[in-house]
């Protein structure tokens, strides 16, 4: 009995090293496009519209998302003979990159100069972080947990079908995104 319990033991120990071993393959890239817009009117008595100025531009937000397969445990692995059970940790955000170089300005509907009134470049930063800060807000809704949920079970059906698992049952802990918070918002002058 003993010997029993010491070779599922080393299954488990093989078995978890093998997925730790493989945390960095369980990710799925994302790019997103987005539209940034923004206007600027110059108004007299706050009613009166002198000019308007309007700004767009294109850009792309690279997201990386994945399970920390590192984080599993012996116990979230139970192995019966051919059949093994995993319970893996939530999807999380692993890197958000929103570059400059991807912002393309729209000359044809952009009119940063315009009489009296333009749009300044920290107008234009301005609307790039609340573009950035709309990409973050809705980053929930944009089917990354499920399709990274289905790569990682790929990959991971893959692994252990070839250490001779014939049943393979992946869950996730939680079908949450866990994602970091930042602070985009621009300080006050009262800070």
């Amino acid at each position: 009995m003993g010997l029993l319990l010491a070779c599922k033991s080393e299954d488990r120990g093989l078995v978890v090293g093998k997925i730790q071993q493989a945390s960095d393959l369980a990710t799925t890239e994302f790019t997103v496009e987005k539209i940034v817009h923004g206007t600027k009117t110059k108004k007299i008595a706050w009613f009166i519209k002198l000019s308007e100025a309007r700004f767009l531009a294109y850009s792309q937000a690279k997201i990386k998302a994945g399970v920390d397969l590192s984080q599993i445990e012996e116990g979230d692995i139970e192995i019966e003979g051919q059949k093994i059970t995993l319970r893996l940790p939530p999807v999380k955000i692993v890197n958000f990159s929103y570059p400059p170089s991807s912002f393309q300005e729209d000359s044809v509907i952009s009119n940063p100069k315009a009489f009296l009134n333009s749009i300044s470049v920290a107008d234009q930063e301005s609307f790039f972080r609340d573009a950035e800060l709309d990409i973050r807000n809705n980053l929930e809704y944009m089917g990354i947990v499920e399709t990274t949920q289905n790569h990682t079970r790929t990959l991971l059906r893959q692994l252990l079908r070839s250490l001779n698992y014939e049943e393979v049952y992946i869950s996730f802990s939680s079908d949450e995104l866990l994602i970091d918070k930042v602070n985009l918002t621009q300080p006050s002058a009262n800070d």
